[in-house]
């Protein structure tokens, strides 16, 4: 008895992770009322009248055409989440297409709220992502890193910092999926060296270990 007891919280435990990182819907669906016109503030988006949703709020157009990837780090994210699509509310999933210039990077970043799955459609990219701070202090992050061509997938696993680089000569883009209807992202030099108000010098220099006037070459660079 106690074996079989056991063996249900497991099974109950793993199906709890499977869905982790949004709830799950208690109605068909949940269209996502504009937060301007919201009268109230959830943990998500409140829900449309059903009775004035319209296939028009499942729909999303567009994502055939290239992102301008005429920008400093040459690359495109073209986000399809719950802001954009509204019927994605409550659903759990969303998606992205990004593009590349030749060389072009998505640099370094997090999603807080989603596991992302990439599959590349044009280009050859190098990818990869660095696992959480060991319980060991003397051990480093550990790198994965993985060398994509069209048709490939990754997976990048929620929180995890990562990022996708163009090592072709020519435009490359790929669509990606993300296990949240809102999975955030977190840029980490911009929110390193561009937040507002901006962190300390005290604080970045103790913890980059550098002096301060690298803090400020790197602060100007987002400023």
């Amino acid at each position: 008895m106690a074996v079989r007891l056991l063996i249900s919280v497991l099974v109950i435990l793993l199906f709890s992770f499977t869905y982790a990182s949004d709830p799950a819907p208690l109605q068909d669906f949940c269209v996502a009322v504009k937060d301007d016109e919201a009268k109230v503030f959830v943990n998500g988006k409140i829900c449309k009248d059903p009775n004035m949703v319209s296939a028009d709020d499942f729909f999303f157009p567009g994502l055939n055409m290239p992102g301008n990837t005429s920008n400093a780090q040459g690359s495109k994210v073209t986000p399809v989440n719950v802001n954009q699509l509204p019927g994605l509310n409550t659903l759990g999933i969303s998606l992205v297409r990004i593009d590349y210039a030749p060389y072009g990077l998505n640099p370094p970043h997090t999603h807080p709220r989603a596991t992302e799955v990439l599959v590349v459609v044009e280009g050859t990219l190098f990818v990869g992502f660095v696992t959480s701070n060991p319980a060991d202090p003397n051990v480093k992050n550990k790198l994965f890193t993985k060398t994509l061509y069209p048709g490939d997938v990754f997976v990048f696993p929620e929180g995890l910092i990562h990022f996708q680089f163009n090592v072709g000569k020519t435009d490359a883009f790929v669509f990606a999926g993300l296990s949240s209807q809102n999975p955030g992202v977190i840029t980490i030099a911009n929110a390193v060296f561009g937040s507002d108000p901006p962190i300390t010098l005290d604080v970045l220099t103790k913890a980059f270990q550098v002096d301060a006037n690298v803090i400020k070459y790197l602060q100007a660079q987002f400023n």
